[in-house]
């Protein structure tokens, strides 16, 4: 029985029929799945068949919270976008902070479930348990940052967003949802599966509190959380000073930043782009989500020159490195400038930087004819980038379509897919798997796409104690690491905080907020359910071992100079071991055995 942490109602609204009711949550998959993306992928498998076109009328899109999201938990802000993804095909969870989850609990419910499709924009505006679907005709077309004012100006001026911009529109499929104007659940196009729908957003208030089971014992354990996380390098300290591109030098300094379309892995000019310069030159302010102690987010504005003026939140590590190094560019105005225009037409940040170096190189090396980019895309050239970002958010003419489409369709486009440096067709991150080989077996078996986030290795290869350049072992802290992050999500809180509790300290707190029996070995068994039901879901996809693999450059190309000069990745060291961890055969198909010792009850 829930005892607390969760409100127990899912919101359903189908845009076709403009039906909305609330139902139930189902009690035994909160407690096997949590809520957030396990309870939102069990739903979402339940519900849909996976060899669905993510972009139509039969694709639903969710929208999770989980049992700690409205608490006093610390970093309890998150907010899951749970769908089939548009960019890839695979299972799509992309999460935000902010303070639309919270907001979301505090009107009553745990998630909402969009179904059908619209014949015109609408927004949906819950307030305190009551739901309407508005016409979004006059908003649509508009960018997220002014979508959000003019939704909360029709709604309440207090009420938390959520709104897509003029990419996701457009059903580009790199396109990101936005809350608040600018938090972006960024990655695998969820946008595109949002405006799919002629969703433009959701507007949410409400003032109902989240109880929990044991409220004594829950305070004690946000106390001991806060405590642990006040003393971490990272956390505590780091973050807070410099934000997320803290990271800019400290990865380029052990030669695993990817540069010129992943040539290189080490960018001489990377301290211009650091996050001591940005603090230095364009910081306004901190910014924290919901009950964050950590506050990483940066407000920011370019102070003169050709892009004075241009002003919004971040950017962080990976859009500093995306618009930066990847494209050889070390003017951070232009990076700032770029990150914050991504924002506003709603276009993912990573993929969108990673594509304009694809299309550099395509260019230089004249796989791309000249006459189809409409002016010179040179490596180096913050002008070219921020040039080819606006093509690509306007989507304008037949190449920004192009570009709108991400790195993999481009490159397929010109005949040189393997210039694409994605996994699963989804662009990778600031962190070159050829120096961290975690982090090459993370990307590859991700099950949304290249990613960081699904366990992030780098926290343990380089910022903890095993060998960056080890085989050895790998393939067990990935595993683990994916595990753990698949339940932290699950669970409404951030990331972050894994840099200081470990699952003890987590389980202790969900445990306490919802009155299930969770210990740090059920927090993780949760966890590996959850990485195996997307697994699952992929399958019925169509995808296949043969999917999880990296670009041939980062197998064979080995890194040009700096500090990792001369390594490639070897996936062939890590990946069967990877798969028997995992309970898998050589397939990497699940095994009846593993399934059933997971309580996982779906035919394969």
């Amino acid at each position: 029985m829930i005892k607390g942490g969760f409100k127990g109602n899912l919101l359903r609204v189908n845009l076709t029929t403009k039906e909305v009711k609330s139902e139930a949550l189902n009690e035994e998959w909160a407690q096997k799945y949590l809520g957030g993306r396990g309870y939102g992928t069990r739903l979402l498998l339940e519900e849909i068949d996976p060899k669905v076109d993510p972009l139509s009328e039969e694709n639903k899109v969710i929208f999770a919270t989980g049992p700690l999201d409205g608490t006093l938990a610390p970093s309890s802000g998150r907010t899951m976008v749970i769908t089939k993804g548009p960019l890839n095909g695979a299972i799509a969870c992309s999460n935000a902070g902010g303070h639309f989850g919270p907001a979301l609990k505090h009107a009553g419910y745990d998630m909402i479930v969009v179904e059908g499709k619209s014949a015109e924009p609408v927004y949906i505006w819950i307030n305190k348990g009551k739901v309407e679907i508005r016409s979004a005709k006059e908003i649509w077309g508009k960018l997220a940052d002014e979508s959000d004012e003019l939704i909360r100006g029709q709604t309440h001026p207090l009420a938390e967003t959520m709104t897509i911009g003029p990419a996701g529109e457009k059903l580009s499929r790199i396109s990101s949802v936005m809350f608040n104007g600018h938090r972006a659940s960024g990655r695998t196009g969820v946008g595109a599966a949002v405006g799919s729908k002629n969703l433009k957003g959701i507007a949410v208030r409400g003032n109902e509190d989240t109880t929990v089971a044991d409220p004594e014992a829950f305070m004690k354990a946000i106390y001991k959380a806060r405590d642990i996380l006040s003393k971490d390098a990272f956390a505590g300290q780091g973050a807070a000073m410099l934000g997320t591109a803290m990271l800019v030098n400290v990865i380029n300094g052990v030669g695993a930043f990817p540069t010129h379309n992943a040539q290189d892995a080490y960018f001489p000019e990377a301290n211009k782009i650091s996050g001591e310069t940005l603090r230095e030159k364009n910081l306004i302010r901190n910014e924290g989500c919901a009950e964050c102690p950590i506050a990483c987010g940066r407000v920011t504005v370019v102070k003169s020159g050709p892009y004075k003026g241009s002003i919004g939140g971040g950017p962080e590590y990976e859009s500093v490195w995306s618009f930066g190094a990847m494209c050889g560019v070390s003017d951070l105005d232009a990076v700032i400038s770029a990150n914050h225009l991504c924002d506003k037409y709603g276009i993912d940040t990573i993929s969108m930087g990673s594509t304009v170096a694809c299309a550099m190189e395509l260019y230089e090396k004249g796989y791309m004819p000249k006459e189809d980019a409409p002016f010179e895309l040179r490596f180096g050239s913050g002008e070219a980038m921020l040039k080819a970002v606006e093509l690509a958010c306007k989507q304008e003419g037949d190449f920004g379509k192009l570009l709108a489409q991400g790195s993999y369709r481009l490159a397929e486009h010109y005949g040189h897919p393997e210039l694409s440096m994605s996994a699963k067709k989804q662009e990778f991150p600031a962190y070159d798997p050829r120096a961290i080989k975690g982090m090459g077996l993370e990307y590859a078996t991700s099950n949304r796409g290249a990613c960081h986030v699904r366990g992030y290795g780098t926290a343990v290869e380089v910022l903890g104690d095993a060998d960056q350049y080890a085989y050895e072992g790998k393939a067990a802290i990935i595993k683990t690491l994916q595990d753990l992050t698949a339940a932290l999500d699950s669970s409404g809180i951030c990331l972050f905080t894994t840099f200081g509790l470990s699952a003890n300290e987590l389980a202790e707190m969900v445990s306490t907020a919802t009155g299930f029996s969770i210990d740090a070995q059920e927090f993780m068994k949760i966890g590996e359910r959850i990485w195996n039901i997307e697994k699952l879901f992929n399958l019925k996809a169509g995808f296949t071992r043969k999917d999880d693999t990296l670009p041939p450059r980062i197998l064979s190309e080995p890194i040009k100079t700096g500090p990792s000069k001369g390594h490639v990745e070897d996936l062939g060291k890590m990946l069967d071991e990877y798969y028997q961890l995992r309970g898998w055969n050589k397939d990497s198909v699940p095994t009846d055995e593993k399934l059933k010792a997971l309580e996982v009850q779906i035919l394969k």
